[in-house]
């Protein structure tokens, strides 16, 4: 499967949930398969975000919608977040 892997930090993780829930359609209707959301220990506000996808296709195509900016601007990201295009390759029990 297809994976999107985000860094990037946010002004307020409670603003940026909300935006990020409120946008679950529109990545569901890109081809999402839904994810997680990571907090660095150390950082409420610097986040990882691990998304699958249908396609790596779809996601890089749902990577370069301004929905997407729109959406990352509403949430008060900070900056320009790194990303990631990764497919898996290996799962483990330990």
């Amino acid at each position: 499967m297809a994976h999107i892997l985000v860094h990037h930090k946010v002004e307020d993780y409670t603003k940026f949930k909300a935006a990020f829930d409120g946008h679950a359609t529109f990545r569901s209707q890109s081809g999402s398969k839904g994810g997680k959301v990571f907090r660095s220990a150390g950082n409420p506000n610097d986040l990882f975000i691990l998304l699958g996808w249908d396609s790596l296709e779809n996601a890089q195509k749902f990577a370069q919608t301004d929905n997407l900016k729109r959406a990352m601007q509403s949430a008060g990201v900070v900056g320009m977040p790194e990303v990631y295009f990764v497919e898996e390759t290996a799962t483990t029990s330990v």
